[in-house]
């Protein structure tokens, strides 16, 4: 085989591997601070539903007592 035959040459997995890396560079790329905005979102979420729980329970503790 002649020098250029073998450069042409390419095995399945390297086609694979380019494959996977463009596939890869397609993918947004996010930091941390994405998942710890949505964590704090969910939890001032959770608290405000707390306090709203315990504000009804007061008022109709207030009122039955």
């Amino acid at each position: 085989m002649s020098e250029m035959q073998k450069e042409e040459i390419v095995t399945r997995q390297e086609n694979r591997e380019q494959r996977l890396e463009k596939k890869k560079e397609k993918i947004p790329q996010h930091g941390k601070s994405i998942g710890r905005v949505y964590k704090e979102a969910i939890l001032k979420r959770i608290n405000q539903l707390r306090s709203d729980k315990d504000k009804r329970k007061r008022l109709e503790e207030r009122k039955t007592g």
